[in-house]
């Protein structure tokens, strides 16, 4: 986010013997994630130690988008044409040390029932035991709400009291009046369900090719993490990625 002074034409400010106070930058962090390694299996992940953040979602929900939007990045979660094609956990360094893990988009049905089953489990035991995952980023399409199969990831997590923030995306594709009808039915289902857990959840608007509510975004993902010097990242245009295999 670029910002600039406002000042009037020839006016400049009177000398107070003070300089004043530096303008505070919104915090990037997700800017400067790197592939760090996938995991087909829970033998494959690292010791639990760092943080870690997960984003989970149904298959087109638009997860990768919306984690390249964060990262300022063209591919670093690989967004394919064809849902579902990710099949095991994702895990990315930032700059803090902690880790965010990309999980499996779960509830496309065009894959053999015994693959996705295993890959399913895989990101429900994630999910549900591993000791150093602090929050979770729950990415849905604002036109539908949550599906039972988000409920279900919702589920354990939300009763644990770690926080989760709600992406509802594309948000582009509706009117002000259906944005907030959106929003109001997750708080509603989110109520309806988990009444106690309720306040650890966040839900706000997003969309990844209008960067609507990246701001808010990473202000409540950053305040999860350790908080690196901020001011020192600049914000150029998302660089762009050489192929390579990871994929979604």
């Amino acid at each position: 986010m670029n910002k600039r002074a406002i000042v009037t034409e020839s006016r400049r400010p009177a000398k107070t013997g003070t300089s004043p106070p530096a303008l505070a930058r919104a915090p990037h962090p997700l800017v400067g994630a790197e592939f760090v390694n996938g995991a087909a299996q829970a033998s494959q992940l690292p010791p639990p130690g760092v943080p870690e953040i997960a984003f989970a979602g149904r298959s087109n929900a638009g997860k990768s988008s919306a984690i390249n939007a964060l990262a300022n990045r063209t591919r670093l979660a690989f967004a394919s044409r064809t849902p579902g094609r990710t099949q095991q956990i994702n895990l990315f360094a930032l700059r803090t040390g902690a880790l965010v893990a990309d999980l499996p988009g779960y509830g496309y049905a065009a894959v053999a029932k015994s693959i996705k089953r295993d890959w399913q489990d895989l990101l429900w035991q994630y999910v549900t035991t591993r000791s150093s995952l602090v929050a979770l980023v729950l990415v849905v399409d604002a036109r539908h709400g949550l599906k039972d199969l988000d409920l279900a990831v919702l589920s354990e997590f939300v009763r644990s009291g770690r926080p989760v923030l709600i992406l509802a995306t594309k948000a582009d594709k509706l009117g002000t009046t259906a944005q907030r009808e959106a929003l109001a039915l997750i708080a509603t289902q989110i109520r309806t369900e988990f009444p106690i857990g309720a306040p650890h959840v966040t839900t706000q608007l997003f969309s990844a090719a209008t960067r609507q509510g990246v701001p808010e975004a990473e202000t409540t993902i950053a305040a999860w993490i350790p908080s690196p010097t901020w001011q020192n990242e600049s914000d150029g245009e998302p660089k762009k990625e050489r192929p390579r295999s990871q994929g979604e």
